[in-house]
């Protein structure tokens, strides 16, 4: 869509156009594994990437390629890549730009299985991470040396909710000649759009709040488009010659789209992390929502914040849309439409009444997800970060006497009885 739409409207019809074949309104979902092609010639051009189209569904779907232009769209990024989870689309974002030997600079505010990833897995690969404060940024600019190829943080951290101050993380990455990358699944691009604070790829966990409904996995990366990847010979992936391609050099040839096509071309045609079509739509009608969902989650997670800070059941909560946390200042520019709906508190009592106060919730779902229409809880330091040193727990705001909040969307005065009988209960 060319014209300046607002959000709402780019959140409905961005990348969608009614089917050509049948005049459906709504996407269809194309349940298949590969596409005729028109001759011997086309089949070359696309395989050469002469030529824009389909091939394959590991590839290219219609279905997700609508899903891919929205969330560009509303990302403000050139192009975007779904693939099939959060945690796929944080190896797709790192797969071009990393080797053997190589690093990512990361923040110490990340959720537990992003931890657990960069710390362990990833060194499978050859690769690894460095986790610094990233409210320490001479900290963080020493963390960077000749191996780093990366700066990854979150916007809206999981579990705490902390607020990154991307402008000044980007202008660390920026001086270093590194790509930012920002993890922007807690805050979504209504209320915070990384790439005009600096970032130069954005990930979502599409499974949480762009979905909102709790019913399928998936993930996705934007890009910029602003990125000069030939500015060194650090990225070579997308500014050297490709041989799987005939020699092309990605950034050459395809300019701002470099990153989207390596990510299609190479990432999905090797790694074979792919978004299926159902998925993709269940995705794509979530959106249709997501500014709705959104201003009911942040008026929700204010409410119940400032609540369970009057209580003395309560040591303290980590909210940033709060006036006592540190991070409200930044609400206003890196987040002006809210602080978002996930949040930790510490409960009186430490692990067992915090245990004792999962049990006893009623409409507050126990689950290891966030983002869903329903409230959700959990306590992080026994399961999603369980795998952590209680070093890297305290620093990732998942210590054992606190519980980890995803506010949802049904009405205020129930959530609060809720959280009030459960406290009760985990104190008595």
């Amino acid at each position: 869509m060319t014209m300046p739409y607002g959000f709402d409207t780019l959140q409905i019809h961005a990348g969608a156009r009614p089917d050509p074949a049948t005049g459906a309104r709504q996407t269809p979902i194309y349940q298949t594994t590969a596409y005729v092609f028109r001759d011997a010639d086309h089949a070359a051009a696309l395989f050469n990437l002469q030529e824009v189209g389909y091939i394959y569904s590991r590839l290219t779907n219609p279905t997700v390629a609508v899903l891919q232009e929205r969330i560009a769209t509303l990302e403000g990024g050139v192009g975007a890549v779904c693939c099939s989870s959060g945690h796929a689309a944080q190896i797709m974002a790192l797969f071009p730009l990393m080797a053997p030997g190589r690093n990512v600079v990361a923040s110490t505010r990340l959720y537990g299985g992003t931890v657990q990833q960069f710390s362990n897995t990833i060194r499978k690969f050859g690769w690894s991470a460095k986790f610094v404060d990233f409210d320490d940024l001479d900290a963080l600019a020493a963390a960077i040396d000749d191996d780093t190829r990366a700066v990854f943080c979150e916007s809206i951290a999981n579990p705490g909710g902390y607020i990154t101050d991307l402008p000044a993380v980007a202008k660390v990455a920026s001086a270093a000649g590194l790509p930012l990358i920002v993890d922007n699944t807690s805050a979504t691009p209504y209320l915070c759009r990384p790439i005009e604070h600096g970032a130069t790829l954005v990930v979502h966990s599409t499974t949480k709040y762009l979905t909102g409904n709790g019913t399928v996995t998936g993930g996705c990366v934007v890009d910029s488009g602003t990125f000069d990847w030939s500015a060194s010979d650090k990225f070579p992936s997308l500014s050297a010659p490709e041989p799987a391609y005939h020699g092309l050099k990605f950034h050459e040839v395809l300019g701002p789209m470099a990153f989207t096509f390596h990510g299609i071309a190479v990432g999905l045609r090797d790694l074979g992390m792919t978004m299926n079509p159902q998925g993709a739509h269940y995705t794509l009608m979530g959106i249709e929502t997501l500014s709705l969902r959104m201003e009911r989650h942040v008026k929700n997670a204010e409410i119940v914040a400032q609540w369970l800070e009057a209580d003395p059941r309560v040591d303290f909560v980590t909210y940033a849309g709060l006036a006592s946390s540190p991070y409200n200042h930044r609400v206003a520019t890196i987040c002006p439409k809210g602080a978002g709906g996930l949040f930790t508190f510490a409960v009186k009592g430490g692990y067992d009444a915090c245990v004792k106060f999962v049990n006893a919730l009623e409409i507050f779902s126990h689950v290891a997800n966030l983002g869903d229409t329903r409230s959700l809880v959990i306590h992080s330091a026994s399961t999603t970060h369980r795998q952590l040193t209680p070093e890297q727990q305290a620093a990732a705001g998942a210590a054992p006497n606190v519980v980890r909040l995803s506010i949802g969307i049904e009405d205020v005065g129930d959530l609060i009885a809720d959280l009030d009988q459960a406290l009760t209960k985990a104190v008595a």
